[in-house]
């Protein structure tokens, strides 16, 4: 198969499938800035859609075949696009080069000397927006690729002309094994993505092939408190930082204060203040998303006052505990937690701020991560005052399991499960109240909700 990189050239002419996606419009305007033609389709129209025009790339709903350009040399697609996808199978017809996104984000990575590259079961988003803060305040004008919105991009990408890639790398269908990281953070490695991993030795696997990736000069930064992630580590070849709680970690926190929402803590590194940081996001998870990017930089080489400046910034990427509004007196919050390990981080940090009830309305994600994870996703949503369930958000999936969300309903008191949104927008608009704090949590649709209360305000 022909090699992504051989493309990276201006004046090639690329077409991209899925292009409204996030990675995938973030992918369309790093090649457009380039000086590749780009084209692309989508299902729907989107915000990220909109942007993409607006940019001056042609973008059609609906897959047809005729949506390509007559003149193309290669077609991109995104996860959820398969072969019998009408532009594949014109591509493949013809004899046009298909790469997958991960593919083409590996070629592109590999032409950076610094290729950041932020991998784990949960905390991606908030650490690489955390490492591209840092980069901003050292003025490394780095690219940038999340898989979210960052307030400081306005977007979940940047171009930037720099010799410096940051980019959130996802272990799902092995897709962090294209990337060629100079830097590889594993924040942490749990079960998940079980419709296609066996098991946890299975995620492992691939982390430590991902770990494999970085070359002999590079570095591995781990988390020394994840006994999966030390395990699966044991015995590389490789520089190694590790970051923790605990003061064996290389990269620790000293003196933590934690001040409402507020924390504020000493960076030690190997024994030494390497910088103090005012963090102004909540929770103790977040401390260590903190620690991950500090050991991220130190790796590049930067300097204690651009780590503390650019943490001092941070102010939360979008769905990430993301303060939405007010409903009849509550505060809305939403966020993107959807495995049982994300949602015990969230709730432990709710705990902290103090409200009179926490009202969770939940919406799993997956047939096979709701029946996977079962009794764990049932721990946790024992934990608020009110629960309410919507359906389970299928995405990829069929419901061969026969699972609904009225399956985790069964199992927690206090809770309730509404088959449609409007049905449980309903019932939380009659029991806001003043001194709640609503949370929106989910990867599917889920925000909508939230935000249709506070819109009523």
């Amino acid at each position: 198969m022909s090699d992504f990189s051989n493309f990276l050239s201006p004046g090639r002419k690329g077409h991209l499938v899925g292009i409204g996606g996030v990675s995938m419009s973030s992918l369309a305007e790093v090649l457009f800035g380039m000086g590749i033609g780009v084209t692309g389709s989508d299902t729907n129209e989107s915000f990220n859609v909109s942007q993409l025009r607006a940019k001056g790339i042609s973008v059609s709903i609906g897959h047809r075949a005729e949506n390509i350009p007559a003149e193309v040399d290669f077609l991109v697609r995104t996860a959820a696009v398969h072969d019998d996808n009408p532009e594949i199978a014109w591509a493949r017809e013809h004899d046009i080069p298909v790469f997958e996104r991960t593919e083409a984000w590996g070629a592109i990575s590999r032409d950076y000397r610094n290729a950041l590259c932020i991998s784990g079961t949960h905390g991606k988003t908030t650490t690489t927006s955390m490492c591209t803060h840092i980069l901003m305040a050292a003025d490394r004008d780095p690219t940038v690729m999340i898989g979210g919105t960052l307030p400081l991009l306005n977007a979940g990408h940047r171009v930037g002309h720099g010799n410096t890639i940051v980019m959130e790398a996802c272990e799902y269908y092995n897709s962090f094994l294209s990337f060629h990281p100079t830097v590889a953070v594993i924040l942490n490695i749990e079960a998940d993505h079980l419709d296609f991993f066996k098991d946890l030795e299975d995620v492992e696997r691939s982390f430590r092939a991902f770990a494999e990736r970085v070359p002999q000069d590079g570095f591995v930064v781990a988390n020394y408190d994840d006994e999966n992630t030390m395990q699966t580590l044991e015995g590389l070849d490789r520089k190694r930082i590790t970051f923790g709680l605990s003061a064996a970690a290389d990269v620790h926190a000293r003196n933590i204060r934690f001040l409402g929402a507020n924390s504020q803590f000493d960076i030690i590194y190997r024994g030494r203040k390497f910088t103090d940081v005012t963090l102004h996001v909540p929770g103790m998870h977040n401390v260590k998303n903190a620690l991950a990017a500090t050991a991220a930089a130190i790796c590049l080489g930067i300097r204690p006052t651009a780590v503390k400046y650019g943490l001092a910034g941070f102010n939360g990427a979008g769905r990430r505990f993301e303060f939405k509004g007010k409903f009849n007196g509550a505060d809305v919050y939403d966020d993107y937690a959807h495995h049982p390990g994300e949602l015990k981080v969230l709730l432990d940090t709710v705990e902290t701020l103090n409200y009179k009830r926490t009202v969770l309305v939940f919406q799993p994600h997956t047939y096979s991560r709701t029946a996977a994870l079962f009794d764990d996703f049932v721990t946790q949503l024992r934990r608020p005052d009110v629960l309410l369930l919507a359906e389970i958000f299928a995405a990829r999936e069929k419901n061969t399991i026969g699972i609904s969300s009225a399956s985790l309903a069964q199992q927690v008191p206090n809770s309730v499960f509404f088959p449609s949104f409007s049905e449980l927008e309903g019932a939380l608009r009659a029991l806001a109240r003043p001194g709640d704090i609503i949370l929106t949590v989910g990867a599917g649709d889920v925000y909508k909700i939230g935000e249709h209360l506070v819109a009523e305000e």
